[in-house]
């Protein structure tokens, strides 16, 4: 299985071929045509991102300490780095999601070509992506 820190420089390698912003940003919308929805029973209040710029939606199942994420978003850019986002932490141990450090992201050089309203929904689906790893990490450990 592939560690989150792995994916990261995949994604890394990736954004370094790219000369300029505005083609490491068309790599971004190019991952959203992969992005997949949400059934309407899993688009609710409890998944909702709150913070996000356009409405997106993550849910999260756990499985042996495993968070398993799917989600959706609505804009081009919010397809395309929940495409990014999900493929780093989804099929991830709790513990190693709660012991990453989201500064890490830096390394992917596209967070500084995001709006602040952009990286605040950033920080909003980092922050239900930990909040769900630490009741994924809750529930193993009550096991």
């Amino acid at each position: 299985m592939e560690s989150i820190k792995e994916a990261i420089n995949r994604y890394k390698e990736d954004f370094e071929l790219f000369e300029d912003a505005n083609s490491k940003l068309e790599y971004i919308f190019d991952l959203g045509k992969k992005h997949t929805t949400l059934p309407e029973n899993l688009k609710n209040s409890k998944t909702f991102i709150e913070g996000c710029a356009s409405p997106a939606w993550l849910s999260a199942k756990c499985e042996d300490g495993v968070l398993i994420l799917e989600g959706e978003g609505t804009s081009e850019m919010a397809k395309g780095m929940l495409v990014m986002l999900l493929d780093i932490f989804s099929n991830k141990k709790a513990k190693e999601i709660l012991e990453f450090d989201p500064k890490e992201l830096n390394k992917l050089g596209i967070i500084e070509l995001l709006s602040p309203v952009r990286q605040q929904s950033l920080e909003a689906f980092l922050n239900k992506v930990y909040s769900y790893a630490k009741e994924c990490a809750n529930k193993k450990a009550e096991s």
